[in-house]
C-alpha cells in the first residue's frame, strides 16, 4: 500500500489512513476515514517514508548543514540512490 504523506484532500495523517486501509481491505472491518482505530486490531506495524529524501531532492526543506566525521565523507555521495545494491551494509566503491 502507498499513501502520499501530505494528502490534505483525502486524509489528515497518511499513516492513520494506511493502516485503516490494511485493516479494511485485509479484515473486511468498516472504519470510517477519520475514526479513531482500535488498536486492539493492530498485530504489529512496520511503516517507511521518503518525506526527508523528498525533501532533499526538491529542495523544500529548512536550511541545513551537514558535519561528517572521519571516514564519512562519502556519505555526501548518496545522489538519487541509484545504486546495484540499494541495502548492502558492506558496499564497496568501484
Amino acid at each position: 500500500l502507498k499513501l502520499l504523506s501530505v494528502d490534505p484532500a483525502n486524509y489528515e495523517d497518511a499513516p492513520a489512513e494506511g493502516i485503516r486501509r490494511v485493516l479494511v481491505d485485509e479484515l473486511g472491518v468498516q472504519i470510517r476515514r477519520g475514526e479513531k482505530i482500535d488498536a486492539k486490531l493492530i498485530g504489529a506495524i512496520r511503516m517507511g517514508t521518503t518525506v526527508a529524501t523528498n525533501s532533499l531532492l526538491e529542495r523544500t526543506g529548512a536550511k541545513t548543514c551537514l558535519v561528517t566525521t572521519k571516514g564519512f565523507r562519502d556519505v555526501l555521495e548518496i545522489g538519487t540512490q541509484a545504486r546495484a545494491a540499494l541495502f548492502d551494509l558492506e558496499v564497496r566503491k568501484t
